[in-house]
């Protein structure tokens, strides 16, 4: 397979909008909150198969990483990964109520930092985390991939657990 070199996009040239790109990311996140409410409440925390951590541990992760990126997008100051609120040890929600609760809260903080994000950002190098190093646009898609990979880990426990989750197509 030949190799194909790819030029940054110039504004005029976008393939989708940076409020595309979030309504995109909303979405996904509407799904996987869905999937947090499809599970029972005394699996969510404990329920695992095949090695992988328990699905709240995956949406805690979510969760930690979203507002510390996108405040390192917003000023280029990251902070290390492993004082992210998911290493840290700070207090974690224990209760799908107290996990939905703080899934809200940070959908509302995306929504309300993501207008601050400089357009020149998305296409600027960066060291996201102190450990990632690459253009802004793909810390984002990573995070909505990473979403995307643990809600699928979450499908197979509803699945093992006899419980139909929501349809992966539907995400608003």
């Amino acid at each position: 397979m030949e190799n194909i070199i790819m030029e940054p996009l110039q504004q005029t040239n976008l393939v989708i909008t940076p409020a595309e790109l979030l309504a995109h990311w909303q979405d996904h996140r509407n799904l996987t909150r869905r999937v947090i409410e499809a599970f029972p409440e005394d699996k969510l925390f404990s329920y695992s198969a095949g090695g992988m951590r328990p699905f709240a541990e995956m949406a805690i992760e979510m969760i930690g990483m979203a507002v510390p990126g996108l405040n390192g997008v917003i000023t280029g100051k990251w902070e290390d990964a492993y004082e992210l609120p998911h290493h840290s040890g700070k207090t974690k929600p224990s209760t799908k109520k107290e996990l939905l609760k703080v899934w809200d809260e940070v959908t509302a903080k995306i929504n309300a930092l993501w207008p601050q994000i400089p357009a020149h950002r998305f296409q600027e190098h960066d060291l996201a985390f102190g450990q990632w190093e690459g253009p802004v646009y793909f810390f984002i898609l990573y995070w909505i991939d990473n979403e995307i990979h643990h809600r699928a880990q979450g499908y197979v426990y509803l699945r093992t657990l006899g419980i139909e989750p929501p349809h992966f197509w539907e995400r608003q």
